[in-house]
């Protein structure tokens, strides 16, 4: 279980590190609902991390012994789809003296009621390409190393949760100190609204590199 937990954490840490979520509950903890919603865009983003890590080790996407090869595909897809994106996020990072641009419904977030910030979580974490890719990765990784059932669970919930500990530090700290956290989360906010592509394309640059990695040492066997 130890070895399974090691091979996915570049994985939790890569969904862990997506600033357009941070940056979303963050403007959901200075709203009017600032408890309940961030509070269901935490447990959104949980059950949809989780949900695609069941069906994917459900279906065994990691192969089976008539079929070594098909884990190692899946990881050659999603490599090559992560260093694609890497490209088009370094493409798209701002000039100089540009303001960023972000998704135009952050705007209303203020509005949101508690479905919809769940909603949206559970779209960002399961939906997005960069999390669902990284965790069908990750689940397979883990369903490749021939663990019990008991045992996939464990490591599915310790992969959950390094891939939110960027989400549940800001929640849990805000409603315990709000005063405390209302300074550092304002700055973290426009730092990652300033610096979101060029995060988002390193991140994408170096888990595509390791994914494709391990795919091409799988189809190599």
């Amino acid at each position: 279980m130890g070895v399974a937990i090691g091979d996915v954490l570049g994985f939790a840490v890569g969904v862990a590190i997506s600033p357009v979520p941070i940056i979303a509950v963050i403007l959901m903890l200075f709203s009017g609902r600032a408890g309940s919603n961030s509070v269901a865009f935490l447990v959104g983003w949980l059950v949809g991390l989780a949900a695609v890590s069941a069906v994917v080790l459900v279906i065994g996407l990691e192969g089976s012994d008539g079929d070594a090869d098909s884990g190692g595909w899946v990881k050659l897809v999603i490599g090559a789809a992560l260093l694609f994106l890497a490209v088009k996020q370094w493409r798209s990072r701002p000039a100089d003296g540009e303001e960023p641009q972000m998704p135009a419904w952050m705007a209303s977030i203020d509005e949101f009621t508690v479905a919809k910030a769940f909603g949206l979580a559970v779209l960002m974490s399961a939906v997005n390409p960069k999390n669902l890719g990284l965790t069908i990765a990750a689940a397979s990784t883990i369903g490749a190393v021939g663990l019990g059932t008991g045992e996939e669970v464990v490591v599915v919930a310790v992969y959950v949760a390094i891939a939110s500990i960027t989400l549940i530090v800001p929640v849990v700290g805000y409603l315990a100190a709000r005063d405390r956290m209302t300074p550092v989360l304002d700055t973290m906010k426009v730092w990652l609204m300033a610096n979101n592509a060029t995060v988002m394309a390193v991140v994408f640059a170096v888990l595509g590199a390791k994914v494709l990695g391990d795919g091409i040492a799988i189809l190599s066997r």
